[in-house]
């Protein structure tokens, strides 16, 4: 028997961790959508969740003009969890009081738990947990019951006796809260009831049948860049519609050493006919010779790669959909598809342009996931390994890593660098435990001794991240063996490359990309 799928939703107040609740969610099998705080009460009563969470937020309650969602939400009927800023709402709409505190909590803190509640259960009397806010609740709402405090929040969490409506002060969703896990999963199974059993499995049969009811007996034109999110996103239209999809990939000349020729063998041997491949390097090439501004090269990219697609796309009239592998931090990340209170880093071209040019319906698979589902869906799906843990690419290329002026020479340069790195990291065993990890050509050239012989050349950047999901990303500690053997391999076998460096910026305030 099948039984409809359970969700979870978060409503986000502008929190930097709004993605990460989500992710704990879906990590214990529940299945779980973000939609921004002041999302009409008719779209949520449309996802019919099973149970609510308020995220945490920058703002302070008691201000006018501070994000609020729908009163409706209160009654849904559903078991509410605010978090932080989530909190202090409820307070202050439920009867309570919030103020500015006098001794602001931020970074660990040891909580004291009262009584034996459901959403504690399993855990002992004292917690720690992270605390990041100046505001706190002084009053908790008429009939209220505190479940935990600390020296300086004495309401630290509590809840309503009377139906399942929580609000916790700290943050249970980070890694510095160790049983923060255990909480929200008593939170989905102690007090919201939920099965669990929200599996990749059910997912792929549930997107197949969606691409069918949208498709119909049209065409689907889907382009590849090589990445695991194209690949899959076209793997999962395949198996709805058959040979009713056309894969285009665009070789731009901004792809990494040998990745057209891999990318056009392994499609070939899964999708077949089904392939279209435009080789397109010296146009793109010929567009960008002499442009050195990281935003005026995106443009002109993402331009011609619309003009290339057109062509492409007019070859087969009966195409009526456009297949994307948009991604859930792709539409969270982009202001024309979200609109919420969380600040905008910046606009994916995944998301928007590409559409509107064509005319096309999107038929976008994959927009609620995060990168890691993408893969397991992946192996799921049977799709070779290399492909499905290949890096995250972006989609101007190394364009955007090649710094300064593009040309066939420097980009051969970068190419043969960034090779020696992922070849290195392979060897080593590190590559499927890093996020991303790239060479960088810097337009900067230094003076360096070879032999007896003075060199003016360029210096080479080394990029390396771990990351859940790109919202954030941490640099990685790479072994000394491991970065000396890349410096001096890069510096011996690639002409034109001097000096290696080494990145240590996290994100923020760093992008992952340089460009």
């Amino acid at each position: 028997m099948t039984h409809a799928i359970e969700t979870v939703l978060v409503l986000d107040f502008g929190s930097q961790y709004t993605q990460l609740i989500a992710r704990r969610v879906r990590e214990a099998n529940v299945f779980c959508v973000v939609l921004p705080c002041h999302a009409p009460i008719a779209r949520i009563r449309e996802i019919a969740p099973k149970a609510v969470i308020l995220s945490g937020g920058p703002a302070s309650v008691y201000q006018g003009g501070s994000p609020r969602c729908d009163e409706g939400v209160f009654g849904l009927g559903v078991p509410v969890l605010g978090l932080c800023y989530g909190m202090q709402l409820l307070s202050e709409v439920l009867g309570g009081k919030v103020e500015r505190a006098t001794h602001r909590e931020f970074g660990r803190a040891q909580v004291r738990l009262h009584g034996h509640d459901p959403i504690f259960r399993g855990l002992g009397a004292c917690q720690e947990v992270w605390m990041s806010h100046g505001d706190r609740v002084e009053a908790i709402p008429p009939g209220w019951q505190v479940l935990a405090e600390t020296d300086a929040a004495p309401f630290a969490a509590a809840r309503d006796p009377k139906r399942p409506v929580y609000g916790f002060q700290f943050h249970p969703e980070v890694a510095h809260t160790p049983e923060g896990r255990t909480m929200l999963r008593n939170f989905l199974f102690e007090v919201a009831k939920l099965r669990g059993d929200w599996v990749m499995s059910s997912f792929i049969e549930d997107s197949v049948a969606k691409i069918r009811a949208q498709v119909g007996g049209a065409r689907v034109i889907c382009g590849l860049s090589g990445g695991v999110d194209s690949l899959v996103t076209a793997a999962l239209i395949y198996r709805a519609i058959g040979d009713r999809l056309t894969c285009i990939f665009v070789d731009n000349g901004l792809l990494r050493l040998g990745e057209a020729e891999e990318v056009e063998t392994a499609f070939r041997a899964h999708f077949g006919k089904s392939l279209v491949v435009s080789h397109a390097s010296q146009r793109f090439l010929s567009k960008l010779a002499g442009v050195t501004d990281p935003e005026r090269k995106r443009k002109i990219i993402g331009h011609e790669f619309i003009e290339v697609f057109k062509e492409e796309a007019r070859k087969f009239p009966d195409a009526h959909f456009l297949a994307q592998g948009t991604l859930y931090p792709d539409v969270i990340e982009s202001v024309a598809a979200f609109g919420g209170p969380t600040a905008t880093i910046k606009t994916h071209h995944n998301v928007g342009g590409l559409p509107a040019e064509l005319g096309f319906e999107l038929v976008e698979p994959l927009r609620d996931l995060f990168k890691d589902e993408v893969r397991r869906i992946g192996v799921e799906l049977g799709l070779p390994e290399a492909l499905v843990w290949r890096h995250p690419f972006p989609g101007p290329g190394l364009a955007v890593r090649c710094l300064g002026e593009i040309t066939e020479a420097r980009l051969a340069v970068l190419r043969r660098a960034d090779r020696i790195f992922r070849d290195e990291l392979e060897a080593a065993g590190l590559s499927r435990a890093l996020w991303q990890a790239f060479a960088v050509l810097l337009p900067v050239r230094s003076v360096g001794v070879m032999g007896d012989e003075r060199t003016y050349d360029e210096a080479c950047a080394l990029r390396a991240v771990t990351s859940e999901d790109a919202m954030t990303a941490d640099w990685a500690e790479l072994p000394d063996g491991l970065l000396r053997r890349t410096s001096n391999r890069i510096i011996n076998e690639v002409r034109g490359i001097n000096r290696v460096v080494l990145d240590i910026s996290s994100k923020p305030p760093a992008t992952i990309e340089w460009e």
